[in-house]
C-alpha cells in the first residue's frame, strides 16, 4: 500500500536541450489524483541539484522563466518568475479552472515571442509574459505534485 501512495505525487524533471526557444512547444500529459492539493510546473535555468559542488554556486537561485502552481482548493493557476533570486509580482487571472479529481489532463505550454500561452485540453487558459529575457536559458522543467505523469514532451 505505502508504495502506491509515494507513486501518487510525481516529480518529473527533464532537460530542455539547447533551452526555450520561441515557437517551440511543451506538452504534459497526466492524470490528476482523486484528492489534489496542487500540481507545479516550473521552466528554469539549470536543475537544482543537490550536489556538494552545485551548492556553492547557489543552484537553488536558479532563474525561472515560468512557475505555473495550479491550487485545487482555490480553483487558481498561479504563474509566477524568479530572476537574481527574486520574485517578481504572482498572476491569477484565469477564464476558467479545467483541472478535475481523478481527470486527465494535456497541458500545452507554447513558448511565443512575447509569451507563454497556456493551453489546457486544446483551451487556451492563460498567458504569461516573459519577464526573463534570456529564453534559452530556460534548459529545465520540473513538473511535481498531486499527479500521475502519462507523457512529458
Amino acid at each position: 500500500m505505502e508504495e502506491q501512495d509515494k507513486k501518487e505525487n510525481e516529480e518529473y524533471t527533464g532537460e530542455i536541450k539547447g533551452g526555450l526557444r520561441p515557437s517551440m512547444k511543451l506538452v504534459i500529459m497526466g492524470i490528476v489524483n482523486k484528492k489534489p492539493k496542487s500540481i507545479e510546473v516550473t521552466l528554469s535555468s539549470k536543475p537544482e541539484q543537490e550536489e556538494e559542488e552545485e551548492e556553492e554556486e547557489e543552484a537553488a537561485e536558479a532563474d525561472v522563466g515560468l512557475q505555473l502552481k495550479v491550487n485545487f482548493t482555490e480553483k487558481a493557476v498561479q504563474r509566477n518568475a524568479r530572476m537574481g533570486g527574486k520574485w517578481g509580482p504572482a498572476e491569477n487571472t484565469l477564464s476558467f479552472f479545467p483541472f478535475a479529481p481523478g481527470e486527465a489532463f494535456k497541458m500545452e505550454i507554447v513558448c511565443e515571442h512575447q509569451q507563454f500561452r497556456i493551453l489546457v485540453d486544446g483551451q487556451p487558459l492563460c498567458g504569461f509574459t516573459h519577464r526573463l529575457s534570456r529564453l534559452a536559458s530556460l534548459t529545465a522543467l520540473r513538473v511535481f505534485g498531486d499527479l500521475q505523469l502519462t507523457k512529458v514532451a
